[in-house]
C-alpha cells in the first residue's frame, strides 16, 4: 500500500522525547529508576500520513493504544490491522513498520519504555502475546494516567519529575498487561468486598458458602472460585481468620472471659475456639492476652492476611 511518509506534525499532537543525556546520565545510571522508564511518549489525533519504519527495531517496548480510526503495522513475520479500542506492544530488537489508515487514520496514545528489567517484565507477563491487536474497553482512567505522565515530563526532567512519571508508568501498563478486571472501579461495588463486609457484620455467626453465594445470586462453585481469585483464600478459611482477628482485638482491648470472646466470634465450645486460635496464632488465647494485652497498648493486634 503506497503512502506518503511523514514523521509528525499532526494537528493537536502531543509528543515528548526524553533527551538522550537524561536517559543515559540520569535514568540508566540511577538504581531502581533504571529498572523501567519512559523514553518517548505521545498522542497523535487523526494522524493522517503517519508512518514509521525501523528495519532493526529499537531498544524499547512500544505500546500503541488506538482510541479512534484504524492503523496498519507489520513485524518480521506478519502484518496486522489495529482498530479503535485495541492496543499492541511491539517488542525491542525486531523489524517493525506502522502507519495510519489512509481513509480512516488512527488516533493513538503511545509510550516507548525501556530499562534494565524490560526483558524480565516481558518474560514475566508474557508481553509477546500482545504483538497481535488486543481488545481493551475504553477507560478514562487509562487516558488520565497517560496525561499525568505526559504533564509531569512536560514540566521538566528534575529527579522528582522523572520519579513521578516513571512510577506512574508502572500503573499505566498494568491496565494493558494485567487486564481491566483487576483495576478496581471505585464507583462500582465489588461483590466480594460486599461479601466480606457482610462477614464482618455477622462475625458471631457460622456462615455457609451457599448462604454467602445466594446473597449475590451466584452458585456456590462460582462464588468459591471468584472469592479465591480475589483473596487467594477459600471463603471459610478467610471467615475463620476474620473471627480470630477480631478475637485478638478483644483479647488485647477488653477484660472479657475467653469463653465470652469465643461466643462473640461464633463458637459455643470455648475449648474448640482455643484449639483453633492456637493453630492459627501459635499460642493460646490466654498466652496471647498475656503477651499483647493492655499492658502493651502500642502493639498492633491481629493477623495479617
Amino acid at each position: 500500500m503506497p503512502v506518503l511518509k511523514i514523521k509528525d506534525g499532526f494537528l493537536g499532537e502531543k509528543q515528548i522525547n526524553v533527551p538522550r543525556d537524561i536517559v543515559i546520565n540520569k535514568l540508566r545510571k540511577q538504581p531502581f529508576a533504571n529498572s523501567l522508564f519512559i523514553t518517548h511518549i505521545g498522542y497523535f489525533p487523526k494522524a493522517k500520513f503517519h508512518y514509521r519504519e525501523r528495519p532493526l527495531g529499537c531498544a524499547d517496548n512500544i505500546l500503541i493504544y488506538c482510541v479512534d480510526g484504524r492503523g496498519h503495522y507489520q513485524t518480521a513475520t506478519d502484518h496486522y490491522v489495529l482498530d479503535a479500542n485495541q492496543f499492541v506492544i511491539l517488542p525491542p530488537g525486531g523489524f517493525h513498520m506502522y502507519q495510519a489508515d489512509i481513509h480512516n487514520p488512527w488516533s493513538i496514545y503511545w509510550v516507548h519504555f525501556s530499562g534494565e528489567k524490560l526483558h524480565e517484565l516481558n518474560d514475566w507477563l508474557q508481553t509477546a502475546k500482545y504483538i497481535v491487536p488486543t481488545r481493551i474497553d475504553y477507560d478514562k482512567k487509562i487516558i488520565d494516567q497517560w496525561a499525568e505522565m505526559y504533564a509531569t515530563l512536560d514540566n521538566g526532567y528534575s529527579d522528582k519529575n522523572l520519579a513521578y512519571a516513571n512510577l506512574c508508568l508502572y500503573r499505566f501498563i498494568t491496565f494493558f498487561l494485567c487486564g481491566p478486571d483487576l483495576i478496581p472501579d471505585l464507583k462500582k461495588e465489588d461483590p466480594i468486598r460486599a461479601s466480606i463486609t457482610y462477614m464482618k457484620s455477622h462475625i458471631d455467626r457460622i456462615l455457609s458458602v451457599n448462604e454467602l453465594a445466594s446473597r449475590l445470586s451466584y452458585s456456590g462453585s462460582h462464588y468459591t472460585a471468584l472469592f479465591r481469585s480475589k483473596t487467594g483464600s477459600s471463603t471459610l478459611d478467610y471467615f475463620i481468620r476474620l473471627k480470630i482477628h477480631y478475637a485478638c482485638q478483644l483479647l488485647c482491648q477488653t477484660d472479657f472471659k475467653i469463653s465470652s470472646i469465643a461466643e462473640k466470634v461464633g463458637y459455643e465450645d470455648s475449648f474448640y475456639f482455643s484449639r483453633l486460635f492456637k493453630k492459627i496464632n501459635g499460642k493460646s488465647p490466654r498466652d496471647y492476652r498475656n503477651d499483647f494485652g493492655k499492658k502493651n497498648p502500642n502493639i498492633e493486634p491481629g493477623i495479617s492476611f
